[in-house]
This record gives structure tokens, sequence and C-alpha cells, in this order.
């Protein structure tokens, strides 16, 4: 019995260390000891072969920064930590030894020896002065070999130091695929000597209509991080132009830099379309003489002409001695064909090679291109356009477009490989939501949905992409990226079974104490406990909870901008009238985050309507409309397309291309109270009840949710959800009753 009692204590000792050891993402096996390991100030580094000596420097470096630890290098397998190579070992896997007698770490590989150096520079990070860390064993292995992180560097320029932070952070979080876009329509960031106008001119420009918004941005939302750097500006005859570019030699310094850190680099060059900033600056490059910017998107290159294809083989060949990995990215996408309708070269192609439309012309090009980077001794990826008129059967697509859902089983079916970057949840350049890192984190539930074992084999890793329109800074750049990327870090590593969406956000505490730690900016989560509209009918609470314990929350009552000088939030606010807040969080340095509007309604009982509830059937009615408009107001106006009987709100299956709906019917409440409605909708949409205005998303926008509240009495109510948009979106309504329960649809909609 006396065994059994101190067995039971020391399993529980041994469930509370473990609680302490706070990584992401999760690894697969965890087994902590008692005791602790004692760092030396000055510890030995040792690597056992001339492979594993960036390894060990990065970790010299690493220590240094992160826990100012000065290390020294040895060659052999003696050391205080001891980095060496074991057979046996999972693809990419590795253990991490820290027991009395110091530190050791074991891979099969170099990447793994990358990812186990990632798990210890977590663990330094969260370790106090002096180093002790808790005695432990990991054995750890990814889930995906792709676990990418896209950045845009053309819509606004990185510099070399900025992007090397960002490949820190990736190597921290054990994401090991950097996909650099480095040429679009507003700036060409890559050297290349024989075409030298591309950075001369292409990689400059006066301000654009985005610069103009970030402006604008800006100052209404209080946020210098959105204003335009004025490192990047320069006068030149009297105009101040804005850009920059990667000289060579700086894109061969940050390849060796990401190489250290088990990192490997995709260049994409853009083509057909989105290559402007070429096509400004070398004639003949288009079909015709009268270049720019179309309805959308700008003019593309002419395929028909074989100096276009010339042009860009000789691109190519600068970028193949650059980087000497195995993808490089073609892009693809969104490419105008409306010139090459009219091009007598495009249309002579098309006929002399029996095509059947411009789609295949495209493929052709793109075929053209991947050619070559095979003559080269690489593999081509490109956007999930370069399935329109044919996919060879070597190309790698990056999937983004969640309008066509249907594509990963496509490209899969065909044996390519795909990666998982869809628009909503991986674009990070959409503001964060309260859901999105649910989404991100969850997203391997939706991944493999229809695929068959061959298919999914064909899956090889997820990505989260950075577009820069709108981030023109450093501050901004990595306030997008995090927490997100924490979330996108998980989903790719940790396999499913050993995921848990509440466990994570448990950790995530400790992992901001790190970012504090390492000066990174980021999105405080949404704080819990309050809406958009939060109703009550006698007296209110504005009660929030956040995440972060480190961020300090205050608040205004006036419309004001809340700053450093603000009322501090400390406790509940209790209210008796309808008053409007505006909260913002403040990190530990003083750094406000975004603002948030909680308006807080004192409201009467909505009265219910008078119907005859025997002639009402289960579910709603959504009336189609082809609208191409902006505003729910107008959907009514535009030509009628037919009705869909639905038993939620959200888009008929056949409903695409133009989309205007108005979905209607009653709901039930079942008791008075004050019910939440959360809607999300990818673009504008409203709820109203009984013709009141309840939750407004009325706008052009990235997925959104807005949450709101109404007071109701019980009996029935009629509900209207308008909703636009014009390339296949996202629609969704959650109802929560007194209790903040989720209501069901069949218990709640009628028609």
């Amino acid at each position: 019995m006396k065994k059994i009692t101190t067995l039971f204590i020391l399993c529980i000792l041994s469930l509370g260390i473990q609680a302490q050891v706070n990584l992401v993402p999760k690894p697969q096996k965890i087994s902590v000891a008692e005791g602790k390991y004692n760092l030396p100030q000055q510890p030995t580094i040792a690597y056992a072969s001339g492979a594993l000596k960036p390894a060990a420097e990065f970790l010299q470096t690493s220590l240094h920064r992160y826990v100012s630890v000065n290390a020294a290098l040895v060659p052999g397998k003696k050391g205080d930590i001891r980095i060496i190579t074991k057979k046996g070992l999972a693809k990419d896997g590795y253990q991490l030894n820290i027991t009395a007698a110091g530190i050791e770490i074991a891979a099969a590989n170099y990447s793994g020896t990358l990812s186990a150096i990632a798990t210890l520079n977590q663990l330094l990070l969260q370790s106090d002065t002096p180093i002790k860390l808790s005695q432990l064993s990991i054995t750890d292995a990814p889930q995906y070999g792709w676990r990418g992180f896209h950045l845009d560097a053309s819509r606004h320029f990185w510099d070399v130091e900025e992007v090397k932070e960002v490949l820190d952070l990736m190597a921290l979080y054990k994401l090991n695929r950097f996909h650099w876009h480095l040429t679009d329509d507003q700036g060409w960031r890559i050297e290349i000597k024989k075409y030298p106008l591309l950075t001369e001119k292409g990689a400059w420009r006066t301000y654009n209509n985005q610069d103009s918004v970030c402006l604008r941005l800006a100052a209404r939302e209080d946020n210098p991080d959105l204003l335009i750097p004025a490192k990047r500006k320069r006068v030149e005859h009297g105009d101040t132009l804005y850009g920059g570019y990667y000289t060579q030699e700086q894109i061969r310094d940050v390849v060796a830099y990401a190489k250290q850190r088990g990192i490997e680099i995709v260049p994409e060059i853009d083509m057909p379309g989105h290559f402007l900033s070429a096509i400004e600056n070398y004639e003949g490059l288009a079909c015709f003489p009268t270049i720019g910017w179309g309805e959308v998107f700008t003019t593309p290159l002419c395929p028909g002409k074989q100096k276009v294809l010339d042009f860009c083989k000789d691109i190519w060949n600068e970028i193949f001695q650059l980087f000497p990995y195995e993808y490089v990215h073609v892009g693809g996408d969104e490419v105008r064909k409306d010139t090459w309708k009219e091009c007598p070269d495009c249309q002579k192609r098309i006929k002399d090679l029996k095509l059947k439309n411009e789609e295949e012309l495209q493929s052709w090009f793109i075929h053209q291109m991947e050619a070559y980077i095979n003559k080269n001794g690489r593999k081509m990826m490109g956007w999930d356009e370069i399935l329109e008129g044919g996919l060879s059967k070597t190309a790698t697509v990056t999937w983004w477009r969640t309008w066509v859902p249907d594509a990963p089983l496509q490209i899969t079916a065909q044996g390519n490989d795909v990666v998982f970057c869809p628009g909503a949840p991986m674009y990070f350049s959409q503001a964060e939501e309260k859901t999105s890192m649910r989404s991100v984190y969850e997203y391997d539930k939706e991944m493999l949905k229809g695929m068959n074992a061959k298919q999914k084999q064909h899956v090889i890793g997820v990505q989260g992409n950075m577009w820069c329109e709108y981030i023109p800074t450093r501050e901004r750049l990595l306030f997008q990226y995090f927490p997100r990327i924490l979330a996108l870090s998980e989903l790719a590593w940790t396999k499913p079974e050993l995921k848990d969406y509440d466990q994570f956000y448990s950790r995530l505490p400790q992992q901001f104490a790190m970012l504090h730690k390492l000066n990174v900016p980021f999105r405080t989560p949404s704080l819990d406990g309050i809406y958009r509209v939060n109703a009550f009918t006698n007296e209110g609470t504005m009660a929030v909870s956040c995440a972060d314990p480190l961020a300090t929350v205050r608040y205004t009552t006036d419309g004001s901008f809340p700053n450093k000088n603000s009322q501090l939030y400390n406790g509940p606010v209790k209210i008796d009238e309808t008053t409007l807040f505006t909260l913002r969080t403040f990190a530990p340095n003083g750094q406000a985050g975004e603002m948030i509007k909680a308006d807080f309604i004192k409201q009467g009982l909505l009265e219910p309507v008078k119907v005859n509830a025997s002639k009402l059937t289960q579910g709603l009615n959504a009336a189609w409309y082809n609208y191409r408009g902006e505003k729910c107001a107008q959907i009514h106006k535009a030509p009628f397309k037919g009705n869909y009987p639905v038993n939620d709100v959200v888009i008929p299956e056949n409903v695409k291309g133009n989309i205007g709906l108005i979905t209607t019917g009653y709901l039930r409440v079942p008791e008075d109270g004050v019910y939440t409605f959360s809607l999300m909708s990818d673009d504008g949409s409203w709820l109203k009840i009984d013709g009141n205005m309840v939750v407004d998303n009325d706008r052009p926008q990235s997925p959104h949710e807005e949450v709101s509240q109404q007071a109701l009495k019980a009996g029935l109510h009629k509900i209207e959800v308008r909703y636009f948009d014009s390339n296949g979106g996202m629609l969704r309504l959650w109802v929560f009753d007194t209790k903040g329960k989720k209501m069901q649809p069949t218990d709640i909609y009628f028609k």
C-alpha cells in the first residue's frame, strides 16, 4: 500500500511537471523526469559530423540571442550539448534528451536536427536565469513535409533583416518552406542582370491606391503601423518614389541564412499575369502597346510571341543560379485573356497548335515554362488556376480558391501533389477574427474529405499566405502573422489524434510571454465576454477577459481612441443606460492593439409577430438575384433567378456566380430574454428581425464575423438575411439562446 501511494504521488508530480512544458507545435511523445539540468554559462556544443556544424552554429547563435549564453563549438560527441545523427528515427524526426549529464539532440537528417533545436529554443526562451531546464525526453516527427509560409514582397518591400526575422520565427515554430513572392504588378523585387530595368525602374513607384488606403487606415484606426515607411522612399527628378529590391548577393545571403535554419525557399516569379512591373519597362512583352489595368487585373504577357518565351526563360536562368532548391513557383493566377482574344499572334498560336481557346493557350504557356524548369533540374509549382486548360503530370499546385472546392480532388486524382492554402482560413493578410485561429487549427478536418488513400498521399502539406497590399511595416506584418502562425504550426506538424484546440489555447499565454521577450508585436486574441452589440433590459454588465495575461485593457465611452492614459479595465462595469464602449489592449511595452467597439444597448423585449403557426413548415426560403453590387439594400432590384428551400442560412448548392440572396422565414423564440446572433459572410450581409437591423455586416470584405444581441419576447419573429458576393464566398448564421447555448436550425426556422 505504501509503494502504491508513493507511485501515485510520483505520477501526480510528473503530470505537474509535464504541464509546465509548453511547446508549439505539440510533440508526439514527451516524458518528464524529476530534477533539472543547469546549463553552464559557457557550455560546449559538440557536433558529430561536419554536416551538422551549421546546425551547431545556429544553436550557438540562438543561445546568445535568446538567453545571453556564450557557447563554444567542438567537433565530436563530447560536450554539454551533443548533436548527433541517429538511424531508425522517422524522416525529419528527432529525439531531444535533457538529463543530468547534459543535452543530446539526435535526428535522422538535418531537417530533424533543426526541429529539435527549435524545441530546445522554446524551452530556453521560457526559462529563468540561470538556465535550469526540466529533465525530459521528447520523440517527435512531423505530420506533413511541407509546412509553408508565403510572403508577398511586391506590394510592400521587406528588407533583408526583416526577411531574416520572419525566417527565425518560422524556424522557432518548425515551418520549413518559405514561399517568397518576388514579383507582381506593383513591384519587381529581384535583380536580373540581363534586364536591369526590372529593378532600376520596376522596383519603384509613386504612391498607388493601396498606399493611399494604408494612410487612410492609419488615421482612421490611430495606427502608425499602417504608415508608409520613410526608409523605403527616395526622391528622383522631384518625384517621391517608393520601393526597393534585393541584389543577387542579398538573395544568396538570405538563401544561406534560411538553409542553416532548415528552411527551403520557393521563389515565385508570377507569369503570364501579374507581370506589369516588367511589361511597363520592356517593349513588346504585351500583345499591344496600350497596357495597364483592366476592370480587375492588368495586361498580361503575350504568349503568341517567341520573344516573350525567351524573356521568361532568361529570367528563370538567373533564378536557378540563386535558389538551389527543388521547387520554383510560376504563379499562373488571375490572368486577363481579353487581349489574347484580339491579338493576331495569340490567335495564330491557338490555330497552329490546334488549341480550343485562350484557357488552353495559358496552359500551353505554363507547360512551356514547366518544360524549361524541369530541363534545369527543378519542379514547377503554380496556383490552382493552372488546372484550367489542362494540368501536366509533374506540376505541384498551391490551392487557394475556396470557391473551387473540388480542385484538390481533381489535382490528386490526376496524381499531382497539392499544398493546401485556401483563402479562408489561410490568408493571414485578412483581418483575424475571433474564430480565425480555431479555423486554422482544425482545418485538417476539412482537408482530406472525399479523397481515397492514394489521393491523400499527394497532399504534401499546408501553407499560410501573406499578401501585403495593406501591410506596409514590419510591425503590421508580424501583427498579421501572430498568433495564427502558432495554429498553422500545430496543424502542419502534429498528428490529428494528438490535437485539441482548447488545450492548445491554454498553452498560448506562455507563448505570448515568449513573443513579448522577442519584441514580436502580435494580435491579442479577441476579448471574450463582449459583442459588437450587447443587449440588456434593466441592468447590463461589461465584463471582458483577455487571453494574454501580460496585456492591459483600457476603454473610453465618448467615442475617442483609447490610449495609455484611458480608463483601465480592472473588473466588470455595471451600466443601467445605453453606453458605447471603445476598448483597446496594450502590450507590456505600451504597443497599442486594435480597437474594439462594443455597444451596450438598453432594449425592451421585441414583440412577436402574429402569424398562423399551423401553416408554417420547417425551413427557410432563399431567393437568388443576379446581383453584382455591394449593398444589401439593392439586392431585390436585380434580376430574379429563383427560390430555393433551405434548412439553414447558407448559400444554396446551385447558386453560383453573381449572388444576391434574400433568405426569409420565422425564428421561434422559446422564452423571453436576450438572444445572440453570429453572422459570418464573405462578402456583405445583414440580419433583420421583424424589420429591425440586428446584425449589420453590409460591406465588401474577406470572411468576417459580426456578433450582436437582441432582446426578444417569446413567440415567432420574422427574420430576413441578405447577402451578396460575386465570387463564391461563404455565409452562415448561428443563434444562441438566453443561456448561451447554440440553437439548432430544426429548433428555430420556419417558412
